[in-house]
This record gives structure tokens, sequence and C-alpha cells, in this order.
């Protein structure tokens, strides 16, 4: 019995609370309303299962350490700190844990092609490899600012025979890749599987990727009780969409005892438009097929947002990080720029770990919390990816 008095999530209709759902026309409606009868029949399947299970043990490499960063606590002064090591997976990020899956699933249905979109390309990647191991066609929208910044993931990609089409309309980012990569699959959504890369878009997607992911969560209890005897009494991870952080978070969510936080962008500062903090500034809306908070102006357009992370700047949210945040289970806080890039070298080099930047700033908050906590404390951070792809962008920042 839960503690906390919480809803469905999500209910029949893909609702967490008020947020998610299916905010599209009714053809696309039946659409994905087969997609998520076909995931219910086959994900407790022992077939279904065991090969998925197989594929993250032997292919991705699960489960992931945690890791104890004694110097980083050292540093800090404070409760220690705990890292979920996703960077070390197959791909380099926690994305592949829902390629996989859908990959699978659009195999399972004779789906011909998958198409997504991509930020960072953290899921461009892992869809693209998910794709040649399945043997899939694989399309993937990018937005030109990202692909200029990330272009290591941009010719992996393309090494594993995946299509990537450059996105140039509007600010040339992750919303951008979203509206061209849903353009391309509504020509021939019979043929076509739309592998959303995060817990956003119509139900079932929030659902499915959420279930995807939460493996993060269920290996991190063990491993915390194995190591510590206990549970961790703070958890956090980055948000952007939220795959990552429901990833961690599902498994603590009924422990009162376990304080969790979710990580956003703020970018140049809350107080310029030149952020991303959808769950600390937005507003009640739609985005993509889904209720959620949204960053928006008066018309409840999605505004133009922005962070060092590629795979952060995001107007909308996940529904179910909503639901919680209106539960007041999860506390949602920001970190900026900044701060992210001084935790990105710290944890460089202090640990000997590059982390990607959407992960530094759950690391840079990780840093910020200890000091103010007993050494008799713990906090579990989700390592969410490596920083490779970010490294000659970092360098060429601070002048390395």
């Amino acid at each position: 019995m839960s503690p906390f008095d919480f809803a469905p999530m999500p209910n029949s209709e893909g609702f967490f609370g008020n947020y998610g759902g299916q905010i599209i026309p009714p053809e696309l409606k039946e659409i994905m309303d087969e997609i998520g009868r076909a995931y219910l029949e086959i994900k407790d399947t022992d077939a279904y299962r065991n090969e998925l299970m197989s594929l993250y043990k032997h292919y991705v490499g699960r489960p992931s350490p945690l890791y104890f960063a004694k110097r980083l606590t050292d540093l800090c002064g404070g409760a220690k700190i705990y890292l979920k090591r996703e960077d070390l997976n197959h791909t380099g990020a926690h994305k592949i844990n829902h390629c996989l899956g859908e990959a699978l699933l659009a195999k399972h249905m004779g789906k011909t092609k998958v198409l997504a979109e991509t930020g960072a390309g953290q899921h461009g990647v892992a869809l693209a490899t998910a794709c040649a191991l399945v043997g899939l066609e694989c399309e993937i929208h990018m937005g030109q600012v990202d692909i200029e910044k990330e272009h290591p993931n941009v010719t992996k990609m393309k090494i594993l025979g995946c299509t990537v089409i450059p996105v140039t309309r509007g600010t040339a980012t992750l919303k951008d890749a979203v509206d061209s990569a849903f353009e391309e699959y509504l020509k021939d959504p019979q043929n076509f599987f739309y592998a959303i890369g995060s817990v956003v878009g119509p139900h079932p997607f929030p659902m499915m990727v959420r279930d995807f992911q939460s493996i993060i969560g269920e290996e991190a209890r063990n491993q915390f009780l194995e190591q510590t005897g206990k549970l961790p009494d703070h958890i956090l991870a980055c948000v952007g969409g939220g795959s990552n952080a429901i990833g961690l978070f599902t498994a603590f969510l009924n422990d009162p005892g376990v304080k969790i936080y979710g990580v956003e962008p703020a970018g140049k500062g809350l107080d310029t438009p030149d952020h991303s903090a959808t769950l600390t500034l937005g507003t009640p809306g739609s985005i993509h097929g889904f209720n959620c908070y949204l960053l928006q102006d008066e018309q409840g357009q999605p505004l133009p947002v922005h962070s060092i992370a590629s795979g952060l700047d995001y107007p909308g949210v996940g529904p179910q990080h909503c639901y919680l945040k209106d539960m007041e289970r999860v506390s949602y806080t920001s970190i900026t720029d900044q701060e992210c890039l001084d935790a990105f070298m710290l944890l460089s080099r202090r640990e000997g770990i590059i982390p990607a930047l959407e992960s530094a700033h759950a690391v840079a908050y990780a840093i910020k919390l200890a000091a103010t906590l007993p050494k008799d404390q713990s906090i579990l951070v989700n390592l969410s990816g490596r920083g490779d792809k970010d490294a000659d962008y970092v360098a060429q920042k601070l002048g390395l």
C-alpha cells in the first residue's frame, strides 16, 4: 500500500491526473490505440520479455554499475554522492533502454520503417543501433543547430545506416525536429513506426517509454540496498522530456523516506528568456498531442527555449512529471549553463568521468545539495549519458 494517494499512472485514457492523454485527430488516435494494444499484448509475454532482457544483459551491458564518487564527495564535504552509470551502456546513454523496446515492438507489428526526432543525438544513435540490430529502416530528424553542435553523433547515425534529415525551420532545435518527424510519420502511419524519444507525446508513449526506462531505478534500488544496506536519502536526475528521470524515480515513488528532485535547465538564467525550465516557470497547455506544463506565449504557442544541453531544450515535459509536481512528490529545481559546465569539468577532473552536458545538470545540483547535508546522508544521481558528444563543444567554449 502506497503512503501516497496516487491516481493511476496513467488511467485507461492515458492521463496522469490532468496531463497526458491523446490530443490528436481521430485517425491518428486509431493508430496510437493500435500501438497501445500491441504493447499491452506483448509486453508481459515470455518471448518478448526474454528477448528484451537478454539484449539488456548481453548487448547493452546491464546492469549498469552503481558507483560511489568518493573524491567528489570529499570535495563537497557533506552527503555521499553515488552515480548510476547509464553512461556506460552501449551507445553511451539511457536511451538504448527504450529504443530496443520500441524497435522490437515495431518489428512485432510488421512496420517497415522507424522514424524519430533527436536533440543531442543520443536517442538517434540508440535508435539507429536498435534498428540495425533488428533489421528495420531508420530515419532521424535533427535540428541543424544540434547537428553542428553534436556532430560525432550524426556521424555515428550515418555509419549505422540511418538517414539523417536536417531541420532548418524555427529555432532548428528539438521541438522543430519533433514537428518535422511527425509530419513525415503521418504520410504512412500504417507502415511507419514513430519511436518517440522521451516520456512525451500522445498515449501510449509516456507509459511505454517509462516502462522501458524503469529498469534504471529497479537496478539502482537493489544495488543501493546491497552496497549500503539502506535506501538513498535523496535521488535526482536531469529533466528535459524526462525519460531518464522517470526511469530512476519510478522504483522509489512509494518510499516516503526518499526525497526526489528533477533538475531542469535554467540556461542563461530564469530571469532571461534563454532557459528551458518548463516545470519551474511553465503553465498547463498542450504540445505534440498531449497535455503538460508548457513554456508558452499568450496564444498558447510554444516559446523558443534554450539549454547548453541539446537533449534538454524542449518547451514541454512528460505528463507524469507534471502530475508528480502537482502531487508534491517530486521537487523540480534548475541549474544554469555555467553551473552545468563547472560540474562537467569537476566530475571529469575529480573522478575521471566525462558526463553528458544533460547529466552534468544533475551532477551540478548534487554538488550543491551535498554541501548542505550531513555526512551520513546519501544522494543517488542518474548519470544518464557520457560526454563524448560534448567534448569538442566544451573544449571550444572553454578554450581548452
